[in-house]
Protein backbone atom coordinates (compact mmCIF):
# COMPACT_ATOMS: atom_id res chain seq x y z
CA UNK A 1 0.00 0.00 0.00
CA UNK A 2 1.33 3.45 -0.89
CA UNK A 3 1.96 5.80 1.99
CA UNK A 4 -0.29 8.78 1.38
CA UNK A 5 -0.28 12.18 3.00
CA UNK A 6 -3.88 13.27 3.22
CA UNK A 7 -3.18 16.38 5.14
CA UNK A 8 -3.59 20.10 5.63
CA UNK A 9 -1.05 22.70 4.56
CA UNK A 10 -1.49 26.46 4.39
CA UNK A 11 0.48 29.40 3.06
CA UNK A 12 0.22 33.17 3.54
CA UNK A 13 2.03 36.19 2.15
CA UNK A 14 2.32 39.00 4.66
CA UNK A 15 4.49 42.11 4.56
CA UNK A 16 7.93 40.92 3.39
CA UNK A 17 7.49 37.27 4.37
CA UNK A 18 5.84 33.98 3.44
CA UNK A 19 4.39 31.79 6.18
CA UNK A 20 3.93 28.05 5.59
CA UNK A 21 2.32 25.57 7.98
CA UNK A 22 1.45 21.88 7.85
CA UNK A 23 0.32 19.07 10.12
CA UNK A 24 2.54 16.04 10.83
CA UNK A 25 0.32 12.97 10.18
CA UNK A 26 0.86 10.52 7.29
CA UNK A 27 -1.85 8.02 6.40
CA UNK A 28 -2.45 5.08 4.06
CA UNK A 29 -6.14 4.52 3.60
CA UNK A 30 -7.69 4.73 7.07
CA UNK A 31 -4.43 3.82 8.85
CA UNK A 32 -2.12 6.32 10.49
CA UNK A 33 1.39 5.31 9.36
CA UNK A 34 3.48 8.06 10.92
CA UNK A 35 2.94 10.90 13.37
CA UNK A 36 6.10 12.97 12.87
CA UNK A 37 6.24 13.62 9.13
CA UNK A 38 7.89 16.84 8.00
CA UNK A 39 5.69 18.22 5.23
CA UNK A 40 7.57 21.48 4.64
CA UNK A 41 10.80 21.01 2.69
CA UNK A 42 13.37 23.66 1.83
CA UNK A 43 14.25 23.78 -1.87
CA UNK A 44 16.73 26.65 -1.56
CA UNK A 45 17.65 28.82 1.41
CA UNK A 46 14.79 31.17 0.43
CA UNK A 47 12.15 28.80 -0.97
CA UNK A 48 10.18 25.84 0.37
CA UNK A 49 7.50 23.37 -0.73
CA UNK A 50 4.67 21.91 1.31
CA UNK A 51 3.62 18.28 0.74
CA UNK A 52 0.06 17.17 0.15
CA UNK A 53 -0.68 13.93 -1.71
CA UNK A 54 1.44 10.83 -2.26
CA UNK A 55 4.63 11.12 -0.26
CA UNK A 56 6.88 9.42 -2.83
CA UNK A 57 5.57 11.65 -5.62
CA UNK A 58 6.13 14.77 -3.53
CA UNK A 59 9.64 13.69 -2.55
CA UNK A 60 10.57 13.17 -6.21
CA UNK A 61 9.33 16.65 -7.09
CA UNK A 62 11.18 18.22 -4.16
CA UNK A 63 14.47 16.61 -5.20
CA UNK A 64 13.91 17.61 -8.80
CA UNK A 65 13.24 21.21 -7.76
CA UNK A 66 16.40 21.25 -5.62
CA UNK A 67 18.49 19.91 -8.49
CA UNK A 68 17.02 22.38 -10.96
CA UNK A 69 17.62 25.31 -8.57
CA UNK A 70 21.27 24.31 -7.99
CA UNK A 71 21.85 23.77 -11.72
CA UNK A 72 20.28 27.11 -12.62
CA UNK A 73 22.45 29.00 -10.12
CA UNK A 74 25.59 27.22 -11.32
CA UNK A 75 24.86 28.04 -14.97
CA UNK A 76 23.37 31.52 -14.65
CA UNK A 77 25.26 32.77 -11.61
CA UNK A 78 22.26 33.90 -9.59
CA UNK A 79 19.48 32.22 -7.58
CA UNK A 80 16.47 30.92 -9.47
CA UNK A 81 13.23 32.89 -9.18
CA UNK A 82 10.13 31.49 -7.52
CA UNK A 83 8.22 31.92 -10.78
CA UNK A 84 10.78 29.77 -12.63
CA UNK A 85 10.60 27.06 -9.97
CA UNK A 86 6.80 27.05 -10.17
CA UNK A 87 7.01 26.78 -13.97
CA UNK A 88 9.43 23.85 -13.69
CA UNK A 89 7.07 21.97 -11.36
CA UNK A 90 4.12 22.75 -13.63
CA UNK A 91 6.01 21.40 -16.64
CA UNK A 92 6.86 18.11 -14.91
CA UNK A 93 3.32 17.59 -13.65
CA UNK A 94 1.66 18.34 -16.99
CA UNK A 95 4.20 16.24 -18.95
CA UNK A 96 3.56 13.09 -16.91
CA UNK A 97 -0.18 13.65 -16.45
CA UNK A 98 -1.37 11.20 -19.14
CA UNK A 99 1.30 8.57 -18.46
CA UNK A 100 2.05 8.44 -14.73
CA UNK A 101 0.43 11.38 -12.95
CA UNK A 102 1.93 12.72 -9.74
CA UNK A 103 -0.83 12.76 -7.13
CA UNK A 104 0.10 15.96 -5.32
CA UNK A 105 -1.00 19.44 -4.38
CA UNK A 106 1.94 21.72 -3.69
CA UNK A 107 2.51 25.12 -2.17
CA UNK A 108 5.72 26.85 -3.22
CA UNK A 109 6.58 29.82 -1.05
CA UNK A 110 9.60 32.01 -0.57
CA UNK A 111 11.34 35.28 -1.32
CA UNK A 112 13.14 36.15 -4.55
CA UNK A 113 15.08 39.08 -3.09
CA UNK A 114 12.47 41.57 -4.25
CA UNK A 115 9.21 40.32 -2.81
CA UNK A 116 7.64 37.31 -1.09
CA UNK A 117 5.69 34.95 -3.35
CA UNK A 118 3.33 32.02 -2.89
CA UNK A 119 2.27 29.62 -5.65
CA UNK A 120 -0.29 26.83 -5.67
CA UNK A 121 0.49 23.93 -8.04
CA UNK A 122 -1.93 21.02 -8.56
CA UNK A 123 -1.50 17.58 -10.13
CA UNK A 124 -2.53 18.90 -13.57
CA UNK A 125 0.29 21.43 -13.52
CA UNK A 126 -2.09 24.32 -12.98
CA UNK A 127 -0.21 27.13 -11.22
CA UNK A 128 -1.67 30.19 -9.55
CA UNK A 129 -0.06 32.91 -7.48
CA UNK A 130 -1.87 33.47 -4.20
CA UNK A 131 -1.94 35.74 -1.15
CA UNK A 132 -3.16 32.85 0.98
CA UNK A 133 -4.31 29.32 0.25
CA UNK A 134 -4.57 25.78 1.63
CA UNK A 135 -4.19 22.23 0.30
CA UNK A 136 -5.13 18.72 1.38
CA UNK A 137 -8.11 16.94 2.85
CA UNK A 138 -8.53 19.54 5.58
CA UNK A 139 -8.19 22.52 3.25
CA UNK A 140 -11.91 23.46 3.13
CA UNK A 141 -11.88 24.02 6.89
CA UNK A 142 -8.49 25.77 6.87
CA UNK A 143 -9.51 27.97 3.95
CA UNK A 144 -12.55 29.19 5.87
CA UNK A 145 -10.32 30.40 8.70
CA UNK A 146 -7.90 32.11 6.31
CA UNK A 147 -10.73 33.72 4.35
CA UNK A 148 -12.29 35.26 7.43
CA UNK A 149 -9.16 36.43 9.26
CA UNK A 150 -6.40 37.17 6.72
CA UNK A 151 -5.34 40.83 6.39
CA UNK A 152 -2.64 42.30 4.17
CA UNK A 153 -1.27 44.46 6.97
CA UNK A 154 -1.06 41.82 9.70
CA UNK A 155 2.31 41.26 11.40
CA UNK A 156 4.46 38.21 10.76
CA UNK A 157 3.66 36.95 14.25
CA UNK A 158 -0.07 37.34 13.63
CA UNK A 159 0.26 35.55 10.29
CA UNK A 160 2.13 32.64 11.90
CA UNK A 161 -0.59 32.40 14.57
CA UNK A 162 -3.28 32.47 11.86
CA UNK A 163 -1.53 29.68 9.92
CA UNK A 164 -1.47 27.54 13.07
CA UNK A 165 -5.12 28.37 13.77
CA UNK A 166 -6.14 27.33 10.25
CA UNK A 167 -4.34 23.97 10.43
CA UNK A 168 -5.62 23.44 13.97
CA UNK A 169 -9.21 23.94 12.80
CA UNK A 170 -8.67 21.24 10.18
CA UNK A 171 -6.97 19.02 12.76
CA UNK A 172 -10.11 19.11 14.89
CA UNK A 173 -12.42 18.16 11.98
CA UNK A 174 -10.39 16.05 9.53
CA UNK A 175 -9.24 12.56 10.52
CA UNK A 176 -6.33 12.66 8.06
CA UNK A 177 -4.85 15.75 9.74
CA UNK A 178 -3.12 15.62 13.11
CA UNK A 179 -0.16 15.10 15.44
CA UNK A 180 1.17 18.65 15.63
CA UNK A 181 1.88 21.58 13.32
CA UNK A 182 5.12 22.69 11.67
CA UNK A 183 5.57 26.38 10.85
CA UNK A 184 8.17 27.96 8.57
CA UNK A 185 8.58 31.67 7.88
CA UNK A 186 10.81 32.87 5.03
CA UNK A 187 11.94 36.46 4.55
CA UNK A 188 14.31 38.37 2.30
CA UNK A 189 17.39 36.72 3.81
CA UNK A 190 15.99 33.22 4.23
CA UNK A 191 14.31 31.36 7.08
CA UNK A 192 13.48 33.64 10.01
CA UNK A 193 11.33 31.22 12.02
CA UNK A 194 10.99 27.44 12.15
CA UNK A 195 9.00 25.77 14.91
CA UNK A 196 6.74 22.85 15.77
CA UNK A 197 3.54 23.30 17.76
CA UNK A 198 2.91 19.99 19.59
CA UNK A 199 -0.46 18.27 19.41
CA UNK A 200 -1.16 18.73 23.13
CA UNK A 201 -0.63 22.48 22.85
CA UNK A 202 -2.89 22.78 19.81
CA UNK A 203 -5.67 20.93 21.58
CA UNK A 204 -5.31 22.98 24.76
CA UNK A 205 -5.56 26.17 22.70
CA UNK A 206 -8.78 25.06 20.99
Amino acid sequence: MKQESKTTTVGLVVRDHVVLAADKRATAGAAVYHKQVKKIALVTDRAALTISGLVADAQFLIENARYYARRYEALVGKPISLASLASRLSLILSFYLRVYPFIVQLLLGGHDGNEPQLYYVDLYGTTTREKYTATGSGSPVAYGVLESEYKDNMSVEEAADLAVKAVKAALMRDGFTGDGIDVLVIGRNGVVLEKTVPLKKTLEAS
